[in-house]
Formats: C-alpha cells, structure tokens, sequence
C-alpha cells in the first residue's frame, strides 16, 4: 500500500465520521448536551440545576435528580414498591412488551417508570412520587399504579403531606384497559388522602399530557409548574383539526395554562423546595401567619394569595 492510498483510505474515514449521524445511545453516554446556543457541557447544566443559563429552559431530568434538588442530595429514603406480572395481554407491536420493560428497565435502572420517596423540607416530613420520562415516555400501566397506591397509602399511615411530580404522555397502550383503569385508582386514592386532611401538592413538568392530566395531575390543593412545561390533554395538532380553527401561540405552555386558572403558580426550579415548604407550612397551619382560630380560614386564604404572587 503506497502513500496516496494511505492519505485516500484516511480521507474517507474523516468523512464517514463527519457524516454519521450520532445514535441515541452515543448522545446519552456524551459529556455534551444542547441548547438554545448549541452545545452545552453536562456538568454546566447540571450545576445550574439543568436548568440553561441563557434561555432558562428547564430539561427534563430524572426522579433522582428531582429528588436531590427537593431534598438534598440522596437525603431522602426510596421505597421498593409492588410490580404486577409483566404483559398481562401479551402484547407484541414492532417488538414485544416484555421486551420493551427489559430495555426501559435497563435504560432508567428503575423497575417501574414511578419512583416514591419520604423526605423532609423545612422539618416537614413529605411522601413524593415522580415520574421517569424515559422509562417508556412516563406512560402508566399497573406498575405506577401501584406505586402511585402505595405512596398514598405511605402518606396516610405515616400523616404526610403528598408530593406528585407528575410527567408523561398518558395511559400505557400495551396495558389496555388495565393502564386506563390506574386514573380511577389513583383518584379514588388522591379522595382517601383528603378524607384524612392531608395536603395534596402536585408539581407538573414538562411534559404532561393525557390520561395524567385528565387524572392526578390535576386533582392537588395546589398545582405548581415549572416554566415553559407542556401542559395538555390532546395534541395541538389533534386539537387543531377538531375546531378547525387556528390556535393561540404556546397555548399548552405552562405560562398560558397558568392565565387560564388550570395551574397556580409557575416556580422556578431553583425556588421550588423553598415554595413547596412556604406552601405546606400554611396548608398544615404551622405558618406563624395563622395565630388563632377565630381568624384560621380567612388568613390561611390571604397567605396563599401571598405566596402565589
């Protein structure tokens, strides 16, 4: 083998690489992310809560990471809860269920796609479950279903408050009607918590959608949001082609949704621990504002008002 063919196996080597695209996996394994300016590194993002500095969008992270923003890195307990018997209908697409938990499983290292914890924010003990958006999209099927129960139930022996941070494009298609039939348990659930007076808080982030938003996410005391969070029940293009008509810009956006009363307040990540102990330190009549039962109903009214503006 001479020189030039040497400089032209060489030539075609640079430009295979310039031109294959990066797989999904290559991507993930990266120490780059990107944004509104391009390429970001991980570790930049992630000191500023994953949360970009420039155009403060707000990406999406996993529950462990949620977590150890709410309550301080690994300062808080996971509970191993129940799992169903996997692909109940046997269901098989392009590629079997079954196989698709195994792969989602090993991508998120989570058995189910609802992770349940108990920490403490401001001296208040909070049950709080959250959702993995790459664990088959955050879709729920029997498995956060049960989970979602269990956190309940966790609350209620215990007397927590509960804490949902909900994410996800709805029910789980390959459970069928046993995946619709997790947004009657879990509002039937959410009922018992408020039949035992404790506060319900539901954050929702980016994003959520369906039977998720038709169920628990929106079924809290107070729903919190995390700026520019995709809120909403069916697709903008679904919705469009229903009305036939032209939609308002960013009207499933989370500063849209707030406007028209179906979100309270929008918190930024950085503040969110802060505000979820404010809020639950009023709803549990430990705020300093409340002092006597005479005027209990009308300040715990004007201290919320407080703390959403």
């Amino acid at each position: 083998m001479n020189w030039i063919t040497k400089i032209i196996k060489a030539g075609e080597k640079i430009k295979t690489a310039i031109h294959k695209r990066a797989s999904k996996e290559d991507i993930a394994n990266s120490d780059w992310t990107s944004c509104c300016r391009g390429p970001i590194l991980k570790k930049d993002l992630e000191e500023n809560l994953w949360v970009c500095p420039d155009c403060n969008k707000h990406h999406r992270i996993k529950p462990k990471q949620r977590f150890d923003i709410l309550f301080g890195k690994n300062n808080y307990e996971i509970f191993k809860t129940p799992i169903p018997k996997d692909d109940p209908l046997n269901w098989t697409d392009s590629k079997s269920y079954k196989d698709r938990l195994k792969s989602a499983r090993k991508k998120t290292g989570m058995d189910c796609g609802m992770m349940v914890v108990c920490g403490v924010i401001n001296n208040i003990k909070i049950t709080a479950v959250a959702s993995d958006f790459d664990f088959l999209g955050a879709s729920m099927a029997a498995a956060e279903g049960e989970a979602f129960l269990y956190g309940i139930q966790h609350a209620i022996e215990n007397k927590t408050p509960f804490l949902c941070v909900s994410a996800g494009g709805g029910m789980r298609m390959m459970e069928s009607l046993i995946s619709l039939s997790q947004m009657t348990r879990s509002t039937l659930a959410i009922n018992e918590l408020k039949e035992n007076n404790l506060p319900y808080l539901v954050c929702i982030t980016d994003p959520t959608a369906g039977g998720i938003t038709a169920s628990y996410a929106m079924l809290g005391d107070i729903h919190i949001a995390e700026p520019g969070a995709l809120i909403a029940f069916a697709g903008a293009r679904v919705i469009k082609g229903t009305v036939k008509e032209d939609l308002p810009d960013g009207f499933q956006k989370s500063e849209y949704v707030e406007k028209t009363g179906f979100v309270d307040l929008i918190v930024e990540r950085k503040d969110l621990s802060e505000k979820i102990g404010t809020l639950l330190s009023i709803l549990l009549k430990k705020n300093s504002v409340i002092s006597t039962e005479e005027n209990e109903t009308t300040e715990n009214s004007q201290s919320l008002s407080q703390v959403a503006s």
